[in-house]
């Protein structure tokens, strides 16, 4: 990431949802403010092209990746809400990135804790006040530089609670993680109290040559970019992982499960899923 500002990978999900917004329908996720965070206006994001995921800047990444970002989103605000309706009063967004949920809260009480690297952040406040979108009050920005800081730490001097239940939403982040890391993360969140969810995509690994060597290609353009993957899980892999850290419930889909659970019972990417979508899952897990 370019200690200057957010990563290409931020922006082109920014990118993404504010192209998703005013383009896809019918709508998976209803995001004004992503267009006006970054900068752009709906002729300018209708004018350009579809851009590649790891070159943000004109318009959109392709359709399927497009909806998958939308389509996470939305899971894990669906989820943030049903924790609300029975109480919950803490999420922690880590690696929020352009994620402009805590300016569209609709839940009372409900704190947001955005958790990101220090430059990333000072460039999101910057793009805020120049874009005029207010901070709520329910808002608290929590810069952590994971080279140097302490998550816990942190978190805790920015007023969160340990002893409250919480939920973690944890997307585009995994795969840039170590395993050792992302563990450590899981563990993390698994000693909160309960009931806590957490919520986060990861890449699973191919199972064919063509598709190894598409997801190759897609990991070579982000490592030249600066941005390398660093791991990848099976399924199987983290429901051991989750259930051995306590928790109960996994609910794990595909990219193309979940896409289509959104689009009134279409089986157009579940079916036969794009290169782009077939190594993407999202998991939510309870403890």
């Amino acid at each position: 990431m370019d200690d200057a500002g957010p990563s290409r990978t931020a922006l082109a999900t920014a990118y993404a949802r504010a192209y998703h917004h005013i383009a896809d329908r019918p709508r998976i996720l209803t995001d004004p403010f992503a267009a006006p965070l970054i900068g752009v206006t709906a002729d300018e994001l209708f004018e350009t092209a579809e851009p590649t995921e790891d070159h943000p800047g004109s318009g959109a990444v392709d359709r399927p990746r497009r909806l998958f970002f939308a389509a996470r989103a939305r899971f894990a605000e669906d989820r943030v809400a049903a924790a609300a309706a029975v109480g919950v009063q803490q999420v922690v967004i880590l690696g929020a990135g352009m994620d402009t949920f805590a300016y569209r809260n609709p839940h009372p009480g409900l704190r947001v804790f955005e958790v990101d690297h220090p430059a990333t952040q000072a460039w999101k406040r910057h793009r805020l006040a120049q874009a005029d979108i207010a901070v709520p009050e329910t808002l608290t920005f929590v810069p952590v530089d994971f080279e140097t800081d302490v998550l816990a730490r942190e978190l805790e001097s920015a007023g969160f609670n340990r002893a409250d239940p919480a939920v973690f939403v944890w997307l585009g982040v995994v795969f840039y993680l170590t395993p050792d890391a992302a563990h450590a993360t899981l563990e993390y969140i698994a000693g909160q109290a309960q009931p806590t969810e957490v919520i986060f995509d990861y890449v699973q690994p191919a199972d064919t040559d063509e598709d190894r060597a598409q997801l190759q290609a897609r990991a070579n353009r982000l490592a030249a970019a600066g941005e390398p993957w660093f791991s990848y899980f099976t399924p199987d892999d983290f429901a051991a992982q989750l259930r051995a850290l306590g928790f109960t419930e996994v609910e794990d889909l595909s990219a193309g499960e979940l896409i289509d659970s959104y689009l009134d019972g279409s089986r157009e990417f579940e079916s036969n899923p794009p290169h782009a979508l077939r190594a993407s899952r999202i998991l939510r897990a309870v403890h």
